[in-house]
C-alpha cells in the first residue's frame, strides 16, 4: 500500500471512529437530555398540580366562608322579620283583648276565673283582684261571683289575679302574663303545610 492509501485509509477510519464516537455522544446527549426534560416535565407537573390544589382549596376556604357570612346575614335578617311580625301580631292581639274586654263575655270570663280561685282555695282566705279598668263592674262582678274583690293598684291588661296567703299560692289569670307566656313561646313554624 502505498503512502497516499495509507493516509486515506488512516482517513477514513479516522473519520468513521470520530463520526461512530459524535453519534454515541450525541445519543447520549440527547438520552440525558430527554431524561432531563422528563424529570423537569414531572417536577413542573407535580407542582402546577400542588398549586392547584391549594388554590382550589383556598378557593373553598373563601366560598364556605362566603356562604358562612351569607347565611348569618340571612339569618339575621329572617330573625328581624320574625320579631316585626310578632310584635304586629301581639300588637294586634292585644287590640282584640281590648276589644273583647267591653263585650258580655269578658264579664262572664271574670266571673267564672273567681268562682274558679274561690273553689281552689277551700275556705281559705283569698285576695280576689280585678284589673282598675274593670273597676265600674266591681259590684256587679262581686254578687254574680258571690266573692269580694279588690281593685288591683297596677293594670294587668284585664282578667283576674288571686293570692291565697296561707298556701302562699297565685293564681294569675291576667290578660297581660297570658299574653306575654304566649309572646315568650311563640314561634313561627313555617309557610305552607305539605300534606
Amino acid at each position: 500500500m502505498t503512502n497516499q492509501e495509507k493516509l486515506q485509509h488512516f482517513y477514513e477510519s479516522t473519520i468513521n471512529d470520530v463520526t461512530n464516537t459524535s453519534k454515541q455522544m450525541l445519543q447520549e446527549y440527547e438520552t440525558a437530555l430527554t431524561t432531563l426534560f422528563e424529570e423537569h416535565k414531572e417536577e413542573v407537573l407535580r407542582k402546577a398540580d400542588l398549586e392547584i390544589k391549594t388554590e382550589t382549596e383556598k378557593i373553598k376556604r373563601h366560598n364556605n366562608k362566603e356562604l358562612s357570612m351569607e347565611q348569618i346575614r340571612m339569618k339575621r335578617a329572617i330573625s328581624k322579620k320574625h320579631s316585626e311580625l310578632k310584635d304586629k301580631l301581639f300588637v294586634e292581639v292585644k287590640d282584640l283583648l281590648e276589644n273583647y274586654m267591653t263585650t258580655p263575655d269578658y264579664r262572664t270570663l271574670l266571673i267564672q276565673q273567681i268562682k274558679e280561685a274561690v273553689a281552689f282555695a277551700r275556705e281559705e282566705p283569698i285576695i280576689i283582684y280585678i284589673d282598675p279598668s274593670d273597676s265600674d263592674s266591681r259590684i256587679k262582678l262581686e254578687s254574680a261571683a258571690g266573692a269580694k274583690l279588690t281593685i288591683s293598684q297596677y293594670s294587668f291588661m284585664g282578667g283576674t289575679r288571686a293570692v291565697i296567703p296561707s298556701k302562699n299560692v297565685l293564681i294569675d289569670n291576667s290578660f297581660e302574663s297570658k299574653l306575654q307566656e304566649a309572646k315568650q313561646n311563640f314561634s313561627f313554624d313555617g309557610g305552607t303545610s305539605h300534606e
